[in-house]
């Protein structure tokens, strides 16, 4: 993007933000953070970084001049372009526009006219001679000087509309300014015209009277003193000294804004008379200082009265003017101009220093402030130059030059001419520096015969070229060579200016251009030839240039070749011939290497529409006439060409741009590792061409997937090698495949495509393989695991059942995350997993089972026995295996579900259910065979019976009843912490109450005839109530607390009760069926 120069700083911006938003939107979400405000904080990064250290608050005053060439210039800014365009230097052109008159419009319009009728005598003596060019058709030679006539009277016609202009040779068309533009407009302008009262230099001087000699008409002990002024100023006079010794050495400063003030000196003598009303002046003397003066005190002699006897009166004084920091430079120069000081004469000048940027030459007369004549010498050239016959005065020359204005100036000395030289090229801020010229050629050339030497100030052999070049005559030179070579410079200039401008030229420039096509008959066919010829040199060098810009002038040419006459020409030289035809003969190579490297000749598709119109202009090419279209076929067949060039071209940057080197003794890894890394490049690149460029390829969609499969098909070959040294049993490449496939299956061009099937090849045996392996290493963890199982509770079942589920799930995610693209195999792996996650379950349960069945075996019947914890994590593995096999072992919905999987499902289904309702079982028949003992100790006291008699004497207490109730809580306190799912709790408890209120039931119904002991109607009372009490607590629901058999009870125990109050009183001691507060825990 950088080298092709063709891009703005808003392309820059623009692909910056949207690769930035594409690398944020992949990312995932933090807390906290949005990623807009990421995006926003990189997009104020990439600013910052792009400014650099500009400040944004302070917006530059002034617009870049690169910003002023887009605007329409004025004539003086287009003067200044083309210097720069054709390497002329500023003074040089300062004075060719002096000496062509170009500020003259008469004189203008007589050169047109001349020029005119020149190409008019032209045309009839190609007529005459017959010197025409070769045509391609005999016939067009008439046709072609009749054009020639009609493109002059065509300009004629045009000088024949414009009025005559009023003024003289010094009318100035003055440049409306528009307010919007203004800066622009006037950055190549002159400032504001200075007036006189800008000028301001104010001097200090310092006088210092030492002493007077030659004084003999005065007495010796007479009083002297002497006064001192500048003219408009104060006046100051000295202490007072006897004439025999009249010498003070006194000083008197003074300010004057005169450059050529007037300072008077006066010696007075005092009067003694006594009507005397003034003292007597003895002698004057007026001195006209300047900067440049002597600063020791010199002798001066002084004017005396007439009368006086002082001839030799002299006075000793020194006048020091200092030079202010405005004032550059003074002195006397003889001076004539075209606009100020207009006659050849001697004038006091000063360089003033106005501000930073203003200077002005400014010509004083004595005892004035503001200047007579000021030349402001903004945009002057200041040089040497020989001396000037004819004008008397001045020894050694010097001119300064605008366009419009030649001042010339001369002084008496080498040495002060040097000086003012260098002040003023100090002033002016030109770019020519000048070179003062040999001694011995500074000599007054006043020989009779000699030629007028010219202002212009170049050794001899260069100013007679220049002299010709003034005196020429327009029509003699070959301005189709000529227009080459400026159009040349013209681009070069713009394609070297901070414009990204794709070749097109500023409106400025266009305007010279056409102006100088116009004048001078340049061909429209020879000037777009020149241009396409100027344009493929730049775009050739990997400049960007505007395809549609290269269009317009191909069309042009194709159709002047073709006698579509775009501009009036009917005639068609052999010349414009050839040279079209080598011109699209190079055109078409040029644009084939540009499909063919379409990525890098338009990056990231900028400019916008750049790689589209180059398509239409290939097309266009293509064609062999204006009429005749290009057959589709011809088109495709090379764009496919090209295509499949740019594949093998991106592919080769590819690797470079990675540096991956193909070494086949490198390891496995560090290969698998960089075909990892240009998989995702490759990717990069195919996505790239897809958002940047497919939009161009748009008609032919097929190419640019056949594009992809041509460069993918140049990766495979490189994967395959890679893939082909991993070790046996190695599954590092499954990363590969899921990064490829992601892609390849969302791209409906690609996806299923060559390179994806061959992917799939690939992996196949990969994929089955590691499942095979990955099945028996799960069905061996699970024999291990359960023979060396010791049933602690590790999340939601055992260390063996989190390790077993955790596979079957990260094995089917595996699977599931690789999205294999063809239906029937991903179909086929899902129902393998499917399977084997049945299989394993139904292990998993069965062994479960078995060690359940073993450890209830083992447990005792009495009171003592509390639920083991290994026996709650069985049933939590059981709980476990019954929720993940609904995720591991079921089919996703929306897959036809045959019968016989229907039936495999559910069998593991009822596998669970039945191991739940056995084990459910089995525990309740453990806790109804503790009660079981408890109620066959209570039997011994049944009446009639031989131990009953003899246990009838002793006091039993409520023991029995205690400890059973304590076992009962606290299994149901072990069940309700260590079993995770309360549905099952709460079937164990149901099915636990309901077991021992039928146990009771049946061991009362069995003593219907007897009448119970005072001690089994406690124990049972007790018993009955507070398992009452205490499954209601766990959430045993009424229906089934209130069942049938605890009714029976009851009645029974209530009836019981009531006979026993009868007959033994308190004998019950006050344990009851009925409710109280009061609990006898």
């Amino acid at each position: 993007m950088v080298q092709s120069g063709g891009c703005s700083a808003n392309d820059f911006r623009e692909v910056f933000k949207k690769n930035i938003e594409r690398r944020v939107r992949s990312l995932p979400e933090i807390d906290g953070l949005s990623k807009e405000t990421v995006l926003s904080s990189w997009i104020a990064k990439y600013d910052a970084i792009y400014r650099g250290d500009e400040d944004m608050r302070r917006q530059p005053q002034r617009a870049h001049l690169s910003a002023v060439s887009e605007l329409i210039l004025s004539k003086e800014q287009l003067y200044e372009m083309f210097q720069q365009i054709l390497g002329i230097r500023k003074f040089e052109h300062q004075l060719l526009y002096n000496a062509c008159q170009l500020d003259n419009v008469d004189e203008q319009a007589a050169q047109i006219r001349r020029e005119l009728d020149g190409r008019l005598q032209l045309a009839e003596k190609i007529s005459r001679e017959r010197r025409h060019p070769k045509f391609v058709s005999a016939d067009m030679e008439p046709l072609y000087v009749e054009e020639l006539r009609s493109s002059v009277n065509l300009l004629m016609a045009n000088l024949e509309s414009l009025p005559v202009s009023k003024g003289g040779p010094d009318f100035k068309q003055k440049l409306k300014r528009s307010s919007i533009n203004n800066s622009f407009l006037d950055m190549g302008d002159e400032g504001d015209i200075l007036s006189k009262s800008d000028v301001v230099l104010s001097f200090t001087l310092e006088i210092v009277i030492v002493e007077v000699q030659g004084l003999k008409s005065v007495a010796p002990n007479r009083i002297v003193y002497c006064t001192m002024e500048v003219e408009g100023g104060e006046k100051l006079q000295t202490d007072q000294a006897e004439a025999s010794r009249p010498q003070w050495g006194t000083q008197g400063d003074f300010t004057t804004t005169h450059p050529l003030p007037s300072v008077k000196v006066k010696l007075f003598t005092e009067s003694t008379g006594v009507l005397a009303l003034e003292d007597k002046e003895l002698g004057r003397v007026v001195l006209n200082p300047t900067t440049n003066g002597p600063k020791q005190a010199e002798f001066h002699r002084m004017v005396v009265p007439k009368s006086s006897q002082d001839t030799e009166l002299k006075i000793k004084l020194a006048v020091r003017m200092d030079k202010p920091p405005n004032m550059k430079h003074s002195g006397h120069l003889y001076a004539l101009g075209q606009r100020v000081w207009k006659r050849w004469k001697k004038r006091y000048f000063v360089l003033v220093q106005v501000s930073q940027y203003t200077f002005a030459m400014c010509s004083y007369r004595e005892k004035k402030a503001e200047p007579q004549e000021l030349m402001q010498l903004e945009g002057y050239t200041v040089d040497y130059c020989d001396p000037q016959p004819g004008l008397q005065g001045g020894r050694v020359f010097f001119n300064a030059v605008k366009e419009g204005d030649l001042v010339m100036f001369a002084c008496d000395d080498e040495q002060d001419r040097m000086l003012w030289v260098q002040a003023m090229y100090r002033a002016t801020g030109q770019s020519y520096k000048p070179v003062p010229p040999p001694q011995n050629k500074t000599t007054n050339c006043r020989g009779g015969l000699q030629k007028p030497a010219s202002p212009i100030s170049l050794d001899p052999s260069q100013r007679q070229g220049v002299e010709e070049l003034i005196s020429a005559a327009p029509c003699r030179f070959d301005h189709a060579t000529l227009f080459t070579i400026l159009q040349k410079n013209t681009l070069q200039h713009r394609m070297n200016d901070s414009f990204s401008c794709l070749g097109w030229f500023s409106p400025g420039q266009v305007f010279v251009l056409d102006e100088y096509c116009a004048r001078y008959g340049v061909r429209g066919c020879h000037r777009h030839l020149s241009y396409l010829k100027d344009l493929m040199d730049y775009s050739e060098n990997n400049a960007l240039v505007d395809p549609t810009l290269l269009h317009y002038s191909y069309a042009f040419c194709a159709s002047h070749v073709h006698g579509n006459r775009p501009d009036g020409m009917g005639t068609v030289t052999v010349e414009e011939k050839d040279h079209f035809d080598a011109i699209r003969s190079r055109l078409m190579a040029l644009l084939e290497n540009q499909i063919t490297h379409f990525r890098y000749c338009f990056p990231f598709g900028r400019p916008d529409g750049a790689l589209k119109a180059m398509l239409s202009l290939q097309e266009r090419v293509l064609m062999k006439d204006i009429t005749t279209p290009v057959p589709p076929d011809e088109m495709r067949k090379l764009v496919q060409k090209c295509l499949e060039k740019a594949a093998r071209i991106n592919y080769s940057q590819l690797i470079e741009y990675a540096q991956i080197k193909v070494d086949a003794q490198a390891a496995p890894e560090k290969r698998l590792e960089d075909m990892m890394r240009l998989g995702e490049l490759c990717i990069e690149v195919l996505q790239q061409n897809d958002e940047h460029h497919s939009e161009a390829f748009s008609w032919w969609p097929e190419l640019m997937a056949e594009h992809a499969e041509t460069f993918l098909s140049l990766y495979r070959a490189d994967m395959d090698a890679a893939l082909q040294v991993q070790p046996v049993d190695s599954w590092d490449s499954f990363p590969l495949f899921q990064l490829l496939n992601n892609f390849l299956r969302t791209d409906p061009h690609l996806c299923n495509g060559t390179f994806h099937k061959h992917l799939q090849d690939l992996f196949v045996p990969l994929v089955v393989r590691y499942i095979d392996l990955m099945e028996s290493s799960i069905a061996q963890s699970i024999h291990r695991g359960f023979e060396q199982e010791t049933w602690q509770s590790v999340n939601n079942g055992s260390a063996t059942s989190e390790d077993l589920f955790w596979k079957l799930d990260a094995l089917q995610m595996f699977v599931l995350d690789l999205h294999w693209p063809e239906p029937e195999f991903a179909k086929h792996l899902e129902q393998r997993l499917k399977l084997m996650a049945s299989d394993m379950m139904e292990a998993c349960v069965k062994r479960t089972k078995s060690a359940f069945d073993s450890k209830m075996q083992k447990a005792s019947k009495s009171t003592d026995f509390r639920v083991p914890l290994s026996v709650c994590t069985m049933f939590n593995v059981l709980m476990d295996a019954k929720k993940q096999c609904s995720k591991l072992c079921v089919l996703d919905t929306g897959q036809e579900i045959d019968k016989q999987w229907q039936q495999y499902h559910s069998k593991i289904d009822v596998l669970i259910d039945e191991a739940f309702k056995d084990m459910i079982s089995s525990l309740v028949a453990k806790f109804a065979a503790v009660l079981d003992g408890v109620l066959s100790k209570l039997s011994r006291y049944d009446e009639g019976t031989f131990f009953s008699s003899i246990l009838s004497f002793t006091k039993p207490g409520m023991d029995l009843a205690d400890t059973y109730i304590t076992f009962v809580r606290q299994n149901q306190d072990i069940l309700r912490d260590r079993v995770n799912d309360e549905l099952y709790i709460e079937k164990v408890f149901d099915q636990w109450y309901t077991g021992s209120t039928k146990a009771v039931c049946v061991w009362l119904t069995d003593r219907l005839d007897l009448q119970l002991h005072m001690y089994q109607l406690k124990t049972l009372i007790k018993i009955v109530k507070k398992t009452y009490r205490d499954f209601r607590l766990q959430g045993v629901l009424d229906g089934t607390l209130n069942n049938k058999s605890y009714e029976t009870i009851y009645n029974r125990l209530t009836v019981e009760e009531a006979t026993a109050a009868v007959k033994a009183g308190d004998g019950l001691q006050g344990i009851s069926m009925r409710d109280s507060d009061e609990e006898d825990d």
